[in-house]
């Protein structure tokens, strides 16, 4: 008999290939972004197992970064990351409904594992984190062309766009700094 352990792990690596940095090594996919992105990936993962193995949210978070997770984050991103899976998942239902809102035509189930998943954490961080609205949607967006599809990423930015008007007409953010762009290897070559 399997364990639950066993079954988030093997549902994951049975999917692994919708994510295309996994052809590439780990070092090199994570070298040249900033540790936001990073935590912003490595919360995708969760989502994406917790929602291929239907499994314990608090289960799939320790799994992942016990057995799946690199390991050579830092440890802010992973604790921003393990907030916004976490987040994500606790409030499923209310993303769900929003998305569904504005995804007209589109049942939740029917949308790609991946592209539904991106949605919500966008918009988790939407209306959980001190994040600006458009920096979530930009950041959604850099992920989605990573490991979906252009019209995926057209599809995505669509949904985002609509649900941060609605938002912004009932709840402006207001004071909110933009997150500091982090400096990229090739930043400092050229200085």
């Amino acid at each position: 008999m399997k364990s639950d352990k066993q079954d988030v792990v093997l549902a994951y690596r049975k999917h692994l290939s919708l994510f295309p940095f996994h052809f590439l090594p780990f070092t090199f996919h994570w070298c040249f972004m900033g540790s936001r992105r990073k935590a912003r990936e490595c919360a995708l993962q969760m989502l994406f197992a917790a929602d291929v193995a239907d499994a314990v949210p608090e289960d799939v978070l320790r799994l992942y970064w016990a057995h799946l997770g690199d390991a050579d984050v830092e440890e802010a991103a992973r604790d921003f990351a393990t907030r916004l899976a976490s987040g994500t998942l606790a409030h499923l239902d209310s993303l769900d409904e929003r998305i569904r809102s504005r995804a007209e035509h589109w049942r939740i189930p029917r949308m790609a594992i991946v592209d539904r998943n991106i949605l919500r954490l966008a918009v988790y961080e939407f209306l959980y984190e001190p994040t600006p609205r458009t920096v979530a949607i930009n950041e959604a967006l850099e992920i989605a062309r990573r490991f979906s599809t252009y019209e995926a990423t057209q599809f995505i930015n669509g949904i985002l766009d609509a649900i941060k008007r609605d938002l912004d007409e009932q709840q402006p953010q207001q004071n909110i700094q933009p997150e500091e762009p982090e400096e990229s290897p090739d930043d400092e070559a050229t200085e």
